[in-house]
């Protein structure tokens, strides 16, 4: 089960409360009492594993570690260890309680969610000629605790998109090295998968059909990581009684979406062509032509159909 969409608290380290203490050497006096230690804070760091918000599926609030209150003889308390949170490429942070967003735009990339608390200081500090033998010290500061939003919506540079059963996780497979479950029955792809062609990302969209843009079938839990895809291949199966009908379905679906999916460059594909006999198959190519001059006839078990593909993403790989 992959989570795209949660909910957690973090709340960043306490800073260490400053110290009370007098110098203990000998022919030495006045205050030596040291500042506690600066809270850990919370960071996101970006992953390429797109499972990585499933370890908030059961544990929802992260805490990072207090710093250590100040100890005596001007031995400031230690430094409370940072937290990290990995947060898969394309999350997108939303901070319910400052209201505001940052999202994760690259592997490797550290975000700072929470910012711990700043240690207080010890009586050494308050020390001045009229008071020699102070007793002030300051608590540590709290750190910095937020509810939070994590939204994934995946970063690919070619997103798959089209009815379920189109022949998408067969052709990710094909064209990478990922390993998407592939069967002839609607919905066999229940998450989002990727695979990576040289340098370019692609994903496995699923659950699109109609209806999905509002509520129907899985579409609508989907249809979010289509939104960053700068490219997509459209895939409509030669199986289809009515593939005019079925790409304009899905067209019309992310379009209610968002009226910006309408925008990204489109490739389209006659998939499956393997099933299909050769008139019925000219039939068809010639209704989708029409409809989108960049279109292909495919099949996984086609050599040469693969190349055209292969030689299409060289292409998108070399303008990138």
């Amino acid at each position: 089960m992959l989570i795209d969409d949660i909910k957690i608290k973090v709340v960043a380290g306490k800073g260490g409360k400053g110290a009370v203490a007098f110098n203990k050497n000998l022919n030495s006096l006045g205050p030596a009492g040291a500042s506690g230690g600066k809270g850990g804070s919370i960071y996101g760091v970006g992953t390429s594993d797109i499972s990585a918000l499933n370890q908030f599926r059961f544990k929802k609030e992260f805490l990072a570690e207090n710093g250590g209150e100040g100890r005596s003889q001007f031995r400031d308390g230690k430094d409370g260890k940072d937290l990290i949170l990995l947060l898969p490429v394309g999350t997108v942070i939303h901070n319910l309680t400052t209201k505001s967003d940052v999202s994760v735009e690259k592997i490797g990339e550290r975000i700072l969610i929470a910012l711990g608390g700043i240690g207080g200081r010890g009586n050494f500090h308050f020390r001045s000629s009229t008071n020699t033998t102070p007793k002030q010290f300051q608590g540590g500061r709290p750190g910095e605790a937020f509810e939070l939003r994590l939204e994934l919506k995946l970063i690919a540079d070619v997103g798959f998109v089209g009815f379920p059963n189109a022949g998408k996780s067969s052709m990710l497979n094909c064209l990478t090295n990922a390993n998407s479950k592939v069967a002839n029955y609607p919905f066999t792809t229940l998450e989002p998968n990727l695979g990576v062609y040289y340098e370019l990302i692609l994903a496995d969209i699923p659950g699109l059909i109609e209806g999905s843009s509002s509520g129907k079938g899985l579409g609508i839990k989907f249809l979010r990581h289509v939104e960053r895809t700068k490219i997509l291949f459209h895939f409509v199966s030669s199986e289809s009684l009515d593939p005019e009908k079925d790409y304009k379905t899905i067209r019309k679906e992310l379009g209610v979406y968002n009226k910006e999916l309408l925008e990204k460059p489109e490739y389209l594909f006659l998939s499956k062509s393997d099933l299909a006999e050769k008139t019925e198959l000219k039939e068809k190519s010639e209704i989708l032509r029409h409809l989108n001059p960049k279109m292909t006839v495919v099949s996984i078990k086609d050599a040469e159909s693969i190349k055209k593909v292969e030689r299409l993403l060289n292409k998108i790989k070399a303008e990138k």
